[in-house]
């Protein structure tokens, strides 16, 4: 495996588990959020859900990092919200091997948890237009789903597990 993707909605949890998963697999961590050009982060902040020709860049540069990681022998553990099908298959083409992970909750249960958040740009109006984006991972992706019911170093145990037995 060259990269795991813990994705999702905004708000459930994908950097506290990606930075968790990452310090127990001795693994690089990248947050996502930190390679949207200024374009992307002011549409979200002013409430403007971002659409694929928006996104498509942010993805590539992404993409880039897993490929260089995969490069370098150095695998890395990288939080995206990869909503759709094509954005993962955009993050895992060029033949790496990326895991994804959805870290799945409930709309209200994610949106408490947004609420309570100081200093991001994602405003709680747009977790509507994440979920109405949000393709579920299909048959033939690699990938596992987590619910996010516990703390994120006990989700980030349970993957561990999980890709330890795989292996």
């Amino acid at each position: 495996m060259d990269a795991i993707v813990v994705m999702g909605v905004a708000g459930c949890g994908k950097t506290s588990v990606g930075e968790e998963l990452a310090r127990r697999l001795g693994w690089q961590f990248l947050e996502g959020d930190g390679f949207h050009p200024p374009e992307n982060i002011a549409k979200m902040s002013a409430g403007i859900p971002l659409q694929d020709e928006d996104r498509w860049g942010w993805l590539d540069t992404i993409a880039a990092h897993i490929v260089l990681a995969r490069e370098a022998k150095a695998p890395i553990v990288v939080s995206c919200s990869a909503l759709k099908r094509r954005y993962r298959d955009r993050l895992s083409a060029g033949g790496t091997r990326v895991l994804f992970v959805h870290l799945d909750g409930s709309r209200d249960t994610i949106h408490a948890r947004m609420a309570l958040r100081a200093g991001h740009f994602m405003p709680t109006t747009l977790l509507d237009s994440q979920f109405a984006a949000l393709e579920p991972l299909e048959a033939g992706e690699l990938g596992i789903v987590c619910d996010i019911d516990a703390s994120p170093a006990e989700i980030a145990a349970r993957v561990s597990s999980r890709i330890a037995r795989a292996a």
